[in-house]
């Protein structure tokens, strides 16, 4: 029922964001060198690695580590990158991943492939055990606020009351938040 959920509403938002998602391709383009889109290694269910496309937000000569570990994140985004980011239209090529099968709409969010300790703490869990999301649990109550434990906590939370009905409230959550942009640091 999640994977034929997950199909539909990524079709249907697929056809009604293509404009957008075009014109978010052309300003990536004009604003930057480089390609339109990062494909990102991620930690996908049962910990197999994945390509998760994104928008590019940071120039290409940017280190390959999580955003929160770079000193001075900011010299590093493109001249619209902190607009995309703090939209999160940035994400909206991971429809794609959806439609593939490497993520749902809600999960725990794709790990980066070096990110050791918060892939250990969702083995240790069976968090891993859940395809990764578009938005998740942790997304709507922190985001790039909390710390791994607190994430990991929240997704563990997730894997034991997952149902359609918390699936549908993360995701009006989610919109929520994107409009008001909460919990964004970079």
């Amino acid at each position: 029922m999640k994977r034929v959920f997950d199909l539909l509403l990524a079709l249907l938002a697929g056809i009604f964001l293509m404009l957008p998602m075009l014109l978010v391709a052309l300003l990536v383009r004009l604003t930057s060198p480089g390609p339109v889109l990062y494909w990102s290694e991620r930690v996908g269910r049962h910990n197999k690695i994945f390509r998760m496309p994104k928008f590019r937000t940071m120039r290409i000569d940017t280190p390959a580590v999580a955003t929160h570990l770079l000193q001075n994140p900011e010299r590093f985004l493109t001249p619209i990158g902190s607009f995309l980011r703090k939209s999160s239209l940035d994400e909206l090529p991971q429809l794609w991943s959806i439609l593939n099968g490497d993520m749902s709409f809600v999960g725990p969010r794709p790990a980066l492939f070096n990110q050791d300790d918060l892939i250990a703490l969702r083995v240790q869990y069976g968090v891993h055990e859940l395809p990764p999301g578009l938005t998740g649990w942790a997304q709507v109550n922190g985001r790039d606020e909390l710390p791994i434990p607190d994430k990991v906590k929240l997704d563990v939370e997730y894997l034991q009351k997952r149902n359609f009905w918390l699936d549908l409230k993360i995701i009006f959550m989610t919109f929520f938040k994107v409009l008001r942009r909460d919990g964004i640091v970079h």
